[in-house]
């Protein structure tokens, strides 16, 4: 199942293998532009026969990078680079995603740094400035035109990042979120639903969101309260859940092999939605045994790829998957 073809909407990925997003770190010049080393990074996970390859967290606004040398999406001037990244990946044969972020009170960058609630998220960080009803309306807008931006630059896909302990999920959790107007208690999710109506006025392609479904803290959120997230996510259109945990607040997790696994597979299984498995998926044949047990859909390997960019090859080869090489690479594949 790892190199059968899913469809979403009306885009094919050739395999089940997802180049998870991660941040590179990389614009030097610190605009949020393209640079040389991601048209060489991500093309070459493509030449490696990932299926699709999700861009790093895309920073809707300037003040929401994780760090100043972080893709940026908040300008129409990004829209060139952009575009010139899509083609050098489709050229390659596969599809390629966005993800699309604001870091919230985890922004490392000068300036003012905003959340729901004036709470830092630990004593070496800054406190936030608490968001105003027009601070919202501003991001969710941010959110829009960053959609926009994406769809000009020829992005198959659009991911809206809402975990990790970024914005959106700092408004998801009641561990950040201690708001008590239209956007906190009950109302939690509201400011993602938002965001999730304003991208679907400018993109119809494939939606997906990434998710904490653990906040690893006895008054945090569960996977039981992400799987009612999840059903509303799937009434909105969203087509699949990205599954991943924590980082919402300080936590110890106990990380091995497969941890956030049957988080996928509970929402999978009660949101009746399809998901992405990522962390700690090495080999083959664990993405294999995923699939077929039916726990998740996609399969998101992240550090992997940075050690192995052709690991489609490693896990074809221990599956017993004749892959077809590039054919600049037959003699050596």
């Amino acid at each position: 199942m790892l190199f059968s073809p899913y469809t979403i909407r009306d885009v094919t990925f050739k395999n089940r293998i997802v180049m998870s997003p991660m941040c590179m770190y990389a614009c030097d010049r610190e605009d949020g532009t393209v640079h040389n080393w991601h048209l060489v990074h991500y093309a070459t996970r493509a030449v490696g026969q990932v299926g699709l390859i999700i861009v790093e967290a895309t920073a809707v606004t300037p003040q929401g990078r994780i760090s100043a040398r972080d893709l940026g999406i908040w300008d129409d001037n990004h829209i060139d680079g952009l575009r010139t990244l899509t083609t050098l990946v489709h050229e390659q044969g596969a599809n390629i995603g966005i993800q699309l972020a604001h870091a919230g009170r985890k922004a490392t960058v000068s300036g003012e740094i905003i959340a729901p609630s004036p709470i830092p998220f630990d004593e070496t960080m800054r406190t936030p400035k608490e968001m105003t009803k027009a601070d919202i309306e501003e991001t969710i807008h941010a959110f829009q035109q960053g959609a926009r931006r994406a769809k000009e630059a020829g992005f198959d896909v659009i991911e809206i990042h809402a975990a990790h302990g970024y914005l959106i999920n700092e408004f998801l959790s009641p561990l950040t979120n201690k708001r008590t107007d239209e956007y906190g208690g009950e109302n939690r999710y509201r400011f993602l639903s938002e965001i999730i109506e304003a991208v679907k006025e400018v993109w119809n392609g494939p939606l997906f969101v990434r998710i904490s479904a653990h906040d690893y803290h006895p008054d945090g959120l569960t996977v039981k309260d992400y799987v009612e997230y999840a059903k509303q996510m799937k009434a909105q259109g969203v087509d699949l859940i990205d599954v991943s945990s924590g980082a919402v607040v300080p936590a110890k997790i106990d990380a091995y092999p497969g941890y956030q696994v049957p988080f996928a597979e509970t929402i999978r299984r009660e949101a009746n939605v399809p998901t992405g498995a990522v962390g700690l998926i090495t080999s083959g044949l664990q993405a294999e045994e995923i699939l077929r047990n039916g726990r998740a859909d996609l399969i998101f390997i992240g550090r992997e790829l940075l050690r192995n960019p052709y690991w489609p090859k490693t896990a074809s080869s221990e599956l017993g998957i004749s892959l077809e090489a590039p054919k600049p690479y037959v003699r050596g594949w």
